[in-house]
């Protein structure tokens, strides 16, 4: 007979003791495996709001206080520290063409829209001016031209096409019946009547881009098709004082037709432009007030060169040929922004791993669905590493781990204007009813 030693005779009572189904813990959580707290999700038409919104104040609540004019950029060190002064025409045009659109849906009152209307115009009719044009730089609280290179320090005509975009649709916008409002009225009719467009000719049947007290038209750079800049050739042929004519728009901005693409790119053909359509933001700046739909010449049918353009963009992304981590279906969109280098144009033959949410949230008038995809990405996947203040930040590398934190005026805008025309055409129908505005589209020869 055995004998059981009384030290593990105690061990097995004590462990028989302890071990009912009743005491069982289940072990912790791998840590492992917990997922982070998802971001709630919300109605699409409530996203778009949000997203327009917060965007919007970027031009609304962290504007230069004196001109009350759009900052170039977030970031205070930027531009030698002077970023707190330098103010953007064009981005600030694409923040102004959004004050509609902000009234309608009750971001701002009304009264405040015509106030803010009221102080960027007296700093824009005090400002320095050069044949009536604007610089692209100003220092906000003196109306100072910043320099935006050595030899611009002065005109800058397709940064003033893109203001005087945003001020004609709320020239639309505004009452004549309002005293107030019929004054605003007719100071941006003065602004735009003393714009000497055919200036930029010099007799070439051509525009040219820049002009300087200092450097004359030394940068010598030809406003040519097929990129941003149609809005120049529009308003420039619109104007009642200063206008250009169709020859100088076949000749200079379609380049007797040497603009015209017509080949294929990732299944898509495209009407115009450089090989794959080039950085996303030719689709945008001139058409948050060109109504692009109907909107045709010679040369093309207006719409579909963008939706072209935008969806080989995005096919070009999802296809992802040279495997960057996180491009994809949901995540694309090559455009001019910041980038982990400084700042470059990116598009699909200068591709770096840099994603821009701007190109494709501005793109949804083209690319509703993919660009929803995009948008839904961008919020719901990347949320804090993307989103700030004012709605996403400026660019991305998921490739490269590295997330800007800032914005830029040229880039916020036109996010708020082309969702809202891919919503409800707001800006669209009040640019395309501006008479000067059909006088350059009836001149040019299009049909819209």
């Amino acid at each position: 007979m055995s004998i059981i030693n009384p030290i593990i005779l105690l061990i097995t009572l004590l462990i028989t003791s302890n071990c009912t189904n009743k005491d069982i813990e289940a072990p912790p959580a791998d840590v492992g495996f917990i997922e982070e707290p998802s971001v709630k999700t919300i109605p699409f038409e409530e996203l778009l709001d949000l997203v327009q919104q917060r965007t919007f104040n970027y031009f609304w609540d962290f504007a230069e206080p004196v001109s009350g004019l759009a900052r170039e950029t977030s970031r205070d060190a930027a531009l030698g520290g002077e970023a707190p002064r330098i103010v953007t025409t064009g981005g600030s045009g694409f923040g102004i063409a959004c004050f509609p659109a902000a009234v309608e849906r009750g971001w701002i009152t009304r009264d405040q829209a015509i106030n803010r209307l009221d102080k960027i115009l007296t700093f824009l009719e005090g400002c320095e001016k050069y044949h009536g044009v604007f610089s692209h730089w100003y220092f906000g609280d003196t109306g100072v031209t910043r320099p935006f290179s050595d030899l611009d320090n002065g005109a800058d005509l397709v940064e003033t096409a893109f203001l005087m975009e945003g001020l004609l649709i709320n020239r639309q916008y505004l009452s004549v019946e309002a005293a107030k409002e019929a004054s605003l009225i007719s100071r941006i009719t003065t602004i735009y009547e003393n714009i000497e467009w055919s200036f930029f000719e010099r007799g070439q049947n051509e525009m040219t881009w820049h002009w300087s007290p200092d450097n004359g038209f030394a940068i010598d750079l030809k406003i040519q098709g097929w990129n941003e800049s149609l809005m120049v050739y529009v308003l420039a042929a619109g104007s009642p004082t200063f206008p250009i004519t169709k020859e100088t728009y076949d000749n200079g901005w379609a380049r007797n037709g040497q603009m015209v693409n017509n080949n294929t790119y990732v299944g898509t053909t495209l009407p115009l432009g450089v090989d794959f359509g080039g950085p996303l933001f030719y689709s945008h700046y001139s058409f948050i007030g060109l109504d692009p739909r109907n909107l045709n010449d010679q040369y093309a049918n207006y719409f579909e060169q963008n939706k072209a353009h935008s969806k080989i963009n995005y096919e070009y992304c999802r296809n992802n040929p040279k495997d960057f981590i996180g491009y994809g279906g949901d995540s694309w969109g090559l455009t001019a922004s910041n980038d982990f280098n400084g700042y470059a144009v990116h598009d699909p033959l200068n591709d770096i791993g840099v994603i821009t949410p701007t190109a494709a949230l501005s793109s949804f008038p083209y690319t509703p669905e993919e660009s929803k995809k995009a948008l839904e990405y961008f919020y719901y996947k990347l949320n804090d590493r993307l989103w700030g203040k004012y709605g996403f930040y400026d660019a991305f590398s998921e490739d490269r781990n590295w997330f800007d934190d800032s914005y830029l005026a040229i880039d916020q805008g036109p996010i708020v204007a082309m969702i809202e025309n891919y919503r409800s055409q707001l800006l669209w129908d009040l640019f395309m009813k501006d008479q000067d505005v059909k006088n350059g589209l009836d001149v040019l020869g299009f049909t819209y």
